[in-house]
């Protein structure tokens, strides 16, 4: 029966729109499997340690992914109200067996699909940010508790700014004024001045925020915390939390993004295996839809019809249609995927 459904979802996917490319790292095999946009598996690239983060140039000609050295830690037990249990310990052996060299961002060639160098975006690069004309990467630094900001064309590390420990998600605004870095362990997030490269402002949020996303117009960011399993909806001209709203129970949502025409806010839900679709406004849940284990990243097609995960201890990318909220397909891809950036031809 298995079998059946699954030649079924297939073929329902392959009727997808072939004008984009979906690039999938996978955190455990240390390379990116890239997909069509019919969910065919066109090729898988090679790109060093622990491929993580991953985004595309405004000009769609270059892929850019952070790769680290610091060893995969098994996820942490969580306490009775979700939140992570720590030991220096861990963090002490971490320290001690890091590969520092392989630490960086990996520029890739888009047309070519080859690696052109990478760069030094200091220690333990995981997830990051473009500026708006693509000239920048912005970095959360995870073990040393920092922000990067790397210069593309000179290739050099031109300030590095104090945040909190394990910062995670980094994403720039809508202007390209600021970007905002999320940091797990205290539930703060930095806003940092995308000029100055000084903070503006700090937000205490609940804890483990995981990543940003806002409204197309600036309005709004919206900030998922997944140890309480909420979303933290966030004035964007002041830096002020608006509303903090609960998500169904089992929800641990990692990342977020809205639709390029601002009409949906989806959220992948971690180890709830859900992708939830919910209204802008007021953050209320429009639909739910069961996916692979452990969703992490998602992809939106540029059209908006259709939603790619990272599923990553089931080792596949899930395909969703957003208009009939359905999982289309399963694809497997590398050991363990992760982050998701769609290319457009």
């Amino acid at each position: 029966m298995a079998a059946i459904c699954a030649s079924v979802l297939i073929s329902d996917a392959s009727a997808g729109n072939g004008n984009y490319e979906v690039w999938v790292t996978n955190e455990r095999s240390g390379n990116v499997t890239i997909l069509n946009g019919e969910g065919q598996v066109e090729t898988t690239l090679a790109v060093g340690k622990r491929p993580r983060g991953i985004h595309v140039s405004p000009d769609q000609k270059t892929i850019y992914v952070a790769v680290s050295g610091t060893p995969i830690g098994a996820p942490p037990k969580l306490d009775k109200n979700g939140n992570p249990i720590f030991s220096k310990k861990d963090d002490d052996d971490d320290a001690e067996s890091s590969d520092k060299s392989a630490d960086g961002i990996v520029v890739v060639d888009v047309g070519s699909r080859k690696v052109l160098r990478k760069l030094n975006a200091g220690s333990d690069p995981e997830q990051f940010s473009l500026s708006k004309d693509g000239e920048k990467v912005y970095a959360s630094n995870e073990d040393v508790g920092t922000a990067t900001v790397l210069d593309l064309k000179s290739g050099k590390v031109e300030q590095i700014i104090t945040v909190k420990k394990e910062p995670e998600g980094v994403e720039t605004t809508p202007d390209g004024k600021y970007f905002y870095v999320t940091c797990e362990t205290d539930g703060a997030v930095f806003v940092i001045d995308a000029m100055k490269y000084s903070v503006v402002s700090e937000l205490k949020l609940n804890v483990r925020p995981r990543s940003v996303a806002f409204l197309p117009d600036g309005s709004k960011a919206y900030i998922p915390s997944e140890s309480t399993g909420k979303i933290h909806v966030i004035d964007n001209h002041g830096f002020k939390l608006l509303n903090t709203v609960p998500l169904p129970i089992g929800s641990r949502p990692m990342c977020v993004q809205v639709t390029h025409d601002g009409d949906k806010l989806l959220v992948s839900t971690g180890r709830g295996g859900m992708i939830l679709v919910l209204s802008p406004v007021d953050c209320t849940v429009v639909n739910s839809i069961k996916v692979g284990a452990r969703p992490w990243g998602i992809g939106i097609s540029p059209d908006d019809k259709r939603l790619y995960s990272a599923n990553g201890p089931s080792n596949d990318v899930s395909i969703v249609d957003l208009e009939t909220a359905k999982e289309l397909a399963r694809v497997k891809a590398g050991n363990s995927p992760w982050g998701i950036a769609i290319v457009k031809k």
